[in-house]
């Protein structure tokens, strides 16, 4: 696992032993970080199930002012600080070790409005894309902000909440990524 671009691109990024993570690939963070742009320069950037830490140091290498990583297990967030002190990205990151849920309903957030989301929880876990998706609910969201959810290519996720509108999906192997928006106000869910 590497950095594709920016700043610190071709840095080897660590993992730990196991088959517990799930680390997004090298090719669908290539087709996230094009699919969201110009967009990832300057924004605060929040990395839900972050793992490793690999999505989120990729947008601090692409120019993303700040980077909140919220991950729950120990190894993984070892791992991650690790990721971000060799990369010299520690002060640009808030880590916070705590399961979504926790980070969710805290309330507390140092950095909010994040202007873009990306999420991989568990896969065929649909009480943990549904917990995702209430990002805009509860105020964590700019309003312009984008969120992009990992799963598996075959997952049905639902094309509005309340709040978030389904835009688009977009398919590379076994893996999708789906992309929202906030839904215009007014409109019927």
């Amino acid at each position: 696992m590497r950095v594709i671009a920016g700043s610190h691109r071709g840095r080897r990024l660590n993992a730990p032993q196991g088959n517990s993570l799930r680390p997004t690939s090298d090719k669908v963070r290539e087709a996230l970080f094009s699919i969201l742009g110009p967009r990832v320069s300057g924004s605060r950037f929040l990395d839900l199930y972050a793992g490793t830490g690999a999505v989120g140091i990729e947008a601090l290498s692409r120019g993303a002012l700040v980077v909140t990583f919220v991950e729950s297990d120990p190894k993984a967030m070892q791992a991650m600080h690790h990721n971000l002190t060799t990369c010299g990205l520690l002060e640009q990151a808030e880590l916070r070790r705590e399961s979504t849920d926790m980070f969710l309903r805290q309330r507390r957030w140092q950095h909010a409005p994040y202007e873009i989301v990306f999420a991989d929880p568990p896969y065929a876990d649909p009480e943990a894309v549904e917990l995702v998706l209430t990002g805009w609910t509860i105020g964590l969201l700019a309003p312009d902000a984008v969120m992009v959810i990992e799963q598996d290519a075959r997952a049905e996720l639902p094309v509005t909440t309340n709040d978030a509108r389904f835009t688009r999906r977009y398919r590379y192997g076994d893996t999708a990524l789906f992309l929202y928006g906030a839904a215009p106000r007014g409109l019927p869910s």
